[in-house]
């Protein structure tokens, strides 16, 4: 398994790039799973719904499986959240992991930049991003641009500079 992230200011477009590089991948032969970092409470099943009423019961771990699909909702209630490692080794394995959020962890990202946003670039204080994906030229950029339109490119950059995760689990255990 390899990984790469995808890291960029809030309205940058990094979800709809996602969605718009996966099929790409997925063309490719690739297996891929995606991880996303959330900022605020979210919920995947709604009130009424038995596994909502199971979690607001009390439960600390809810799995509902149907033919179709499974899914395991792990409630904190109060304990620190877990780290990206920790999340990492719950994935079955696949070929690439793409992160959303985790921004300022240790691995590669590719930063997804808009103009419009009117925020600063990440790069120059992140050592980790590798390449910026953006929808204007950035002469300045000390790493590799590549159009944010140019999915095909971008699929391509992120299969060339992901890392196994081998060793961004290698660097929770460091010192």
């Amino acid at each position: 398994m390899r990984i790469i992230g995808l890291a960029g200011w809030s309205g940058s477009g990094k979800t709809t790039l996602l969605t718009k590089v996966i099929p790409q991948l997925k063309a490719r032969g690739k297996r891929v799973s995606t991880l996303k970092h959330a900022h605020h409470a979210f919920d995947v099943d709604r009130p009424g719904k038995d596994s909502f009423e199971h979690r607001s019961a009390g439960a600390t771990e809810v799995l509902v499986i149907s033919g179709a699909r499974w899914a395991l909702m792990h409630e904190l209630r109060g304990a620190p959240e877990p780290d990206l490692p920790h999340l990492l080794a719950k994935l079955a394995p696949v070929d690439l992991v793409l992160v959303e959020g985790f921004k300022r962890e240790p691995f590669p990202k590719l930063e997804i930049h808009r103009a419009a946003n009117g925020k600063p670039l990440l790069h120059p204080d992140d050592p980790w991003i590798v390449a910026v994906a953006a929808d204007t030229a950035l002469p300045e950029a000390r790493v590799p641009v590549v159009d944010l339109n140019d999915i095909a490119a971008i699929a391509e950059l992120l299969l060339s500079k992901a890392v196994p995760i081998s060793e961004v689990m290698a660097s929770a255990d460091a010192p």
